[in-house]
C-alpha cells in the first residue's frame, strides 16, 4: 500500500514538474526605452513588454539594438507581458541583413566575447555589439 502511495506521489510531482507553459515565439520591432522595460511592437500593432533573464535584461537595456526586428522564444505572463526563455536558450535572435543574428559583444583589445554590453572583463574598455550567426557560438 505504502509503494502505491509512493509511486502516485512521485507520478503527481512529475507532472507537476512538467507543467511548464509551451514555449511561443513572438516577432516584432524591438523598442529600447532608456528606465522602462523594453517592449516589442507586434506586426498587428500590439505592444507587449518583455521581461527574461538578468543577462536578456541587460541586452534589452542596450539602445544599441533599438529598433531591430526580434524573434524571441519564451511565454505569456499576462496579456501584453512576455517571459523570454533563458538567455543560454539562445531564445533571443535579432534580424540582420535578413537573417536572425544572436546578440553578443567583442572587445577588439582583448579578442574576448561577452553576452552582456558594458566594459570588458579585462581592459575595462567598452565592448562593441557583435551580432553572430547562431550556429558559430558553442
Amino acid at each position: 500500500m505504502r509503494t502505491c502511495l509512493c509511486l502516485l506521489a512521485l507520478a503527481a510531482s512529475a507532472l507537476c514538474a512538467d507543467s511548464h507553459p509551451a514555449s511561443t515565439t513572438l516577432r516584432g520591432k524591438l523598442e529600447v526605452r532608456a528606465g522602462q522595460p523594453a517592449i516589442v511592437e507586434t506586426a498587428d500593432h500590439r505592444h507587449v513588454t518583455l521581461d527574461g533573464d538578468d543577462t536578456t535584461l541587460r541586452v534589452l537595456g542596450d539602445d544599441r539594438i533599438n529598433g531591430f526586428a526580434i524573434e524571441a522564444r519564451g511565454h505569456f505572463t499576462a496579456p501584453g507581458r512576455f517571459l523570454i526563455d533563458p538567455s543560454h536558450e539562445k531564445s533571443m535572435l535579432l534580424k540582420k541583413d535578413g537573417k536572425l543574428k544572436m546578440v553578443t559583444y567583442w572587445c577588439n583589445v582583448c579578442s574576448i566575447r561577452s553576452y552582456t554590453p558594458g566594459p570588458c572583463a579585462c581592459c575595462q574598455q567598452e565592448t562593441l555589439l557583435d551580432l553572430r550567426d547562431p550556429d558559430d557560438i558553442q
